[in-house]
């Protein structure tokens, strides 16, 4: 902890030395649109669409769908979930944590852009989100809805912003479990009927074990950079060999899903053929060596996360 807090004091490693090759080099910091778009990482967004897929799937299931509504459901998920990816870049940044990370460097850590340009920017996605999220309230008439955006938003930032953000106490799977499974399927459901069914909790819980996958075969690979940098995952806490395991309990356990209303809903064997991604993806968590193969993974879980929100939300809805 006196490491991280002297890291602070005198700012990243990471970043002044940075600083010092442009310096070197005669040449200020040269910032591309490539770089913003990395910091936005376009590969997390699938567990956005997810569960709002299958969420507006069960709303015309009990023939109250608004295309209107769930658009901007759609909104509020992406626009929180590129707001939360700055926002950590920004955190992990001014943290020190991201001096210890291998990959592709990050803006804040990097010292590419100014923290407080990386902060404005997660600022103005949040704000889209509350904006989008306001239009919704106001079309629907669901005012308690603003309170439940509203935790959202703070469960967005201390993921791994404030002085104990929760993402460095190994509560990050949890907080996604609820918000991309649970909240963000029935949340979808209820902005558009008042209709009280079962199949929006159950959807809910199989899209978020997708995305708790997706965070542990992310934190598995950064296992040791995470040690040193103080930050306390999950797959820090519980060790290499238990997370493998829980990767792939969350990405084959949604699959009971399906099997629960396969006679009612005789569209779910389309869900089934997610198990061409989840199986060779479990199958390559289990013997990774490499953090190469891990990212493949990721990338793996990330489109069967979306494939099975998508057609869950088919299933439902025909």
């Amino acid at each position: 902890m006196n490491q991280a807090h002297d890291r602070r004091r005198s700012g990243n490693p990471a970043t002044r030395a940075a600083a010092e090759r442009q310096a070197a080099a005669g040449a200020p910091p040269r910032i591309t649109w490539r770089n913003w778009v990395g910091g936005a990482r376009l590969r997390t967004l699938p567990l956005a669409v997810a569960p709002v897929a299958a969420g507006s799937g069960i709303a015309h299931m009990v023939q109250e769908f608004s295309l209107t509504l769930s658009l901007l459901a759609l909104a509020v998920a992406v626009f929180l979930q590129i707001g939360v990816n700055y926002a950590n870049d920004y955190s992990d940044g001014i943290r020190g944590t991201d001096e210890f990370r291998v990959g592709p460097a990050r803006l804040t850590g990097s010292g590419l852009v100014n923290p407080k340009r990386v902060l404005a920017v997660a600022l103005t996605f949040f704000a889209l989100a509350a904006v989008a999220g306001l239009v919704a309230v106001v079309l629907s008439e669901r005012w308690w809805f603003l309170a439940l955006g509203a935790v959202a938003i703070v469960a967005a930032w201390f993921y791994t912003g404030g002085k104990r953000p929760y993402g460095y106490a190994g509560l990050g799977e949890i907080v996604v479990f609820v918000f991309f499974g649970i909240v963000a399927t029935v949340g979808t459901v209820w902005l558009q009927t008042d209709i009280d069914v079962q199949e929006p909790w159950v959807a809910g819980a199989g899209v978020g074990l997708f995305a708790v996958a997706v965070l542990v075969v992310n934190n598995i690979r950064d296992i040791p950079t995470d040690r040193l940098a103080g930050k306390r995952t999950l797959a820090v806490r519980i060790g290499d060999r238990a997370s493998r395991i829980l990767y792939v309990v969350c990405v084959l356990l949604p699959f009971a899903v399906p099997a629960f209303y396969a006679l009612a809903q005789p569209g779910m064997i389309l869900v089934w053929f997610v198990l061409l991604l989840a199986i060779p993806a479990s199958i390559i968590t289990l013997t990774a060596k490499t953090a190469r193969e891990l990212i493949l993974v990721l990338q793996l879980t990330s489109l069967a996360a979306l494939a099975y929100g998508v057609l869950l939300g088919i299933a439902f809805a025909f």
